[in-house]
């Protein structure tokens, strides 16, 4: 059992609350209670958030992407050097760079991820014995740090609009439809041995990776589970795919495939208003990654008229530059004031802009990760966050101010524990496994270095 002095439930904020899990979901949640001795006692208790967009490999290039070389830089030069990063991973760097990976996204206040994993090959593109090698790989760093995974593997045919043969540094991408139906499955085999809160869903790269044809051929295969797609995150992007099928990247995908709430359209950065108004109309979760799409200098999300319009949206650290779900969600808002040249930005009508934020990201990124999770209710998976308000950042907030102090005033120490479909796995602001997964990532980076 847990208890904690504050609660942030489904029906709001309540106090004295003992929480039960069983079989990782919450069996019973009551409100106005005393502590018991043998209960686990926090101070505030939260919905955990969905990291719903992570390429765990790029947290091992972080500060090596920004020094600017003669020439305008853009995200097209930034993923020429990831390319060239990329062909020196081997299993066990990718292993051991996840495990890294989703422990830091633990101790920030994260509970699950949806890893959107797009190399499969060695290097020239060969494919190992085991198809899903790597995937196995990804699902072997969940274990290891507990974390509920969602793992996309991804459909990457094509190097470019218009059906471009893939380029070197894509080899260790590619796969035709049929082969990539035979490494989701591989990939099944491989998550089966996670906890049952862990699942395999897709995710066709991009429509500049795909084709017509193979897009609506790999949703045919898979009817069901989470589908995830970049989408309109560079305006060249745009300009491409309007070249090359007649329409805007997120106006031809509602037109042309079935979008409904198990998608997650990734970035859906650079959309006409009337993208925005009909993305939000459909169901979908916009996975949005301020901090990388800064960092890619991507651009700001139509954040106002797609909330305005009852848009579902959750936030992932993307390239993994840097980890900090607080420092997401209040980049998300920074960037429309930034735009906008207003305050308060992220919210209908008036209210909290961080609990409109905070919220809003649970419940979206859920969703997208195919979890019945992002709020404290009984049934719900118990993916939940406790933080100190003692700490000195929110020490002088009222409760109802609490989420506005996490999101734009306090650091990740304010995270104490963590528990993934009820496995606890973040403990007095320390993974419990910190010390083995620390040693093993920098045992990898040496290895890494040396390599390149």
């Amino acid at each position: 059992m847990i208890f904690a002095k504050r609660a942030f439930l489904s029906t709001g904020w309540a106090e004295n609350v003992r929480l039960k899990i069983e079989e990782g979901c919450l069996s019973e949640v009551s409100a106005g209670c005393a502590v018991e001795p043998d209960d686990v006692v926090v101070d505030t208790v939260l919905p955990a958030l969905a990291n719903l967009h992570s390429h765990s490999f790029q947290r091992a290039m972080a500060g090596m992407t920004e020094y600017r070389m003669a020439g305008k830089d853009s995200f097209w030069t930034w993923r020429d050097l990831m390319y060239r990063f990329a062909a020196h991973l081997t299993p066990e760097h990718i292993e051991a760079i996840a495990a890294f990976v989703f422990l830091e996204m633990q101790e920030t206040g994260y509970a699950s991820v949806g890893e959107f994993h797009y190399i499969h090959h060695q290097v020239g593109g060969e494919p190992y014995d085991d198809l899903g090698e790597l995937s196995a790989r990804i699902c072997a760093a969940a274990l290891t740090t507990g974390i509920g995974l969602t793992h996309l593997p991804v459909l990457y045919t094509y190097g470019g609009a218009g059906e471009r043969p893939l380029e070197p540094g894509q080899y260790r991408f590619g796969n035709s439809v049929d082969r990539f139906t035979r490494l989701v499955e591989r990939a099944r085999v491989a998550a089966a041995h996670l906890p049952a809160d862990c699942l395999v869903g897709i995710a066709p790269h991009s429509l500049r990776a795909t084709s017509p044809d193979d897009l609506l051929a790999v949703l045919s295969a898979h009817p069901t589970g989470p589908v995830h797609i970049h989408i309109a995150e560079q305006p060249k992007e745009v300009r491409d795919i309007k070249a090359w099928l007649d329409a805007r990247p997120v106006d031809w995908l509602l037109s042309n495939a079935d979008v409904d709430t198990r998608w997650c359209l990734v970035h859906a950065t650079h959309m006409t208003e009337s993208e925005t108004l009909a993305m939000a109309k459909s169901g979908a979760v916009a996975g949005l990654c301020p901090l990388t799409e800064a960092n890619l200098g991507d651009g700001p999300f139509n954040g106002s008229t797609y909330l305005t319009a009852g848009g579902a949206f959750g936030v992932g650290s993307d390239s993994n530059v840097l980890i900090s779900l607080a420092e997401e969600l209040h980049m998300l808002e920074y960037s429309q004031r930034l735009r906008d040249i207003a305050r308060n930005v992220m919210v209908v009508a008036e209210g909290s802009i961080g609990q409109t934020l905070y919220a809003g990201a649970a419940r979206g990124g859920a969703q997208a990760l195919g979890r019945g999770a992002g709020e404290i209710a009984v049934g719900q998976v118990a993916d939940l966050v406790a933080i100190d308000s003692n700490d000195t950042a929110l020490c002088a907030l009222r409760t109802d101010q609490l989420f506005d102090g996490l999101v734009f005033a306090a650091k990740d120490r304010v995270v104490t524990d963590v528990w993934s479909a009820g496995r606890h796995a973040v403990k007095e602001g320390r993974h419990i496994a910190r010390d083995k997964i620390v040693a093993a990532y920098r045992l990898a980076m040496t290895s890494l270095v040396a390599s390149i």
